[in-house]
């Protein structure tokens, strides 16, 4: 399993994707945003999955996978 980390604009939109990836049986807890990392709200949802993993919504700024050499972006709001 990999490891993610979502950032995102409000604590509403953490919350709900927490509460999506524990309907996708993918472990998931909220946590205050590493300082590597920036986020509008100050909370993130760190998660594991294996190929899929909820789907993004308007509330999520990004979305990293935690390696060991540090974080790899694999989704930024910006860049779309």
């Amino acid at each position: 399993m990999m490891k993610y980390i979502a950032t995102f604009y409000s604590h509403y939109g953490a919350i709900q994707y927490r509460k999506n990836c524990e309907k996708m049986n993918l472990e998931a807890v909220v946590m205050p945003v590493p300082r590597d990392l920036s986020s509008s709200c100050g909370i993130c949802v760190r998660f594991e999955a294996e190929g899929e993993f909820p789907e993004r919504n308007e509330e999520v700024e990004q979305i990293v996978r935690i390696e060991d050499s540090g974080y790899v972006r694999i989704y930024h709001a910006d860049e779309e």
